[in-house]
């Protein structure tokens, strides 16, 4: 199948190839920091890319950012298959993880189903259920069926009904213990990578130390191998509430909302659109269409 003009380039804005399995797995050892970021649509794909971050993640976040959900629950496959179809489109040459949405891998069956179609109808290049212990069976199978995946512990988004909110995991030394049980799990199961989300930074630095595979980290501190976050949360965008581990590198909503306002008041005005943004006719043209117009006023 021919490639876009696009998609035949061949380097990042950086100068790098579309980051590889291999390359993730081995910033493990050589330290580098992996640059992960969440990305909904064409737009902010296409801004990962330029900006040179390695992974855009396709997070059912989405549910939330793009949609107005209150939560990811509501997030489909459908709907995470054409926002991710969107991302790849705009970041060509960027690695791209498609996060599996609620009760898209329930069973080993629903998960091959589902994970095939990240690969096959959106193009990405790796799937990313929740779960560790508990789904270690489905990551295995994902894995053997040869579909880079990887997992995600800590604050799960898809059970947060049963830790009675957002709340951070890992506080007690039993439950620290835990988290390092599931990611043993999903280290021993094939993952590439793993993210822990919501976890005490010294908590997660010393699970991550135990670890073949790297660690990415949303809310659990500089101890792990990368971090991410989402990207309308870091540029400002989505503002109906605010992380503790969400740092504001930019304020885009300020910026738009003040945009739209001059727009507003120059229509208002009469200001806008002037001759700059008008397209034009030439004299003769314009005489002859007035003399037609009068003609067809006397029929």
């Amino acid at each position: 199948m021919a490639k876009t003009d696009k998609a035949n380039k061949a380097d990042n804005a950086d100068g790098r190839k579309k980051r590889t399995i291999t390359e993730i797995r081995q910033s493990k050892t050589t330290g580098e920091k992996m640059v992960y970021m969440s990305v909904p649509d064409y737009t902010s794909a296409q801004w990962a890319e330029m900006a040179g971050v390695d992974v855009a993640v396709v997070g059912d976040s989405l549910a939330m950012i793009a949609h107005g959900h209150p939560n990811t629950i509501p997030a489909t496959m459908d709907m995470m298959v054409l926002h991710s179809q969107a991302v790849r489109r705009g970041a060509p040459d960027t690695f791209v993880l498609g996060c599996m949405p609620y009760q898209s891998y329930h069973t080993i069956e629903v998960a091959l189903v589902n994970a095939t179609r990240f690969m096959q109808e959106a193009g990405s290049d790796a799937v990313k259920p929740q779960g560790g212990k508990s789904q270690a069976h489905i990551l295995k199978a994902l894995v053997d069926a040869g579909i880079p995946t990887a997992s995600h512990i800590g604050l799960t988004p898809h059970t947060v009904a049963m830790f009675g909110g957002f709340k951070i995991q890992g506080r007690t030394a039993d439950a620290a213990v835990k988290i390092l049980e599931d990611a043993f799990a999903i280290q021993d199961a094939g993952c590439f990578m793993l993210e822990f989300e919501a976890v005490p930074g010294r908590i997660a630095q010393v699970i991550s130390g135990q670890l073949d595979i790297p660690t990415i980290g949303i809310g659990a501190g500089v101890g792990c191998d990368g971090q991410i976050l989402l990207c309308y949360d870091l540029l400002g965008v989505f503002t109906d509430f605010k992380p503790k581990f969400t740092k504001r590198f930019a304020q885009l909503t300020e910026v738009a909302v003040g945009g739209i306002a001059r727009y507003v008041d120059e229509v208002k005005s009469g200001t806008f659109p002037d001759d700059d943004h008008t397209y034009s006719v030439n004299d003769e043209e314009y005489d002859k269409f007035l003399t037609l117009v009068e003609k067809r006023k006397q029929v």
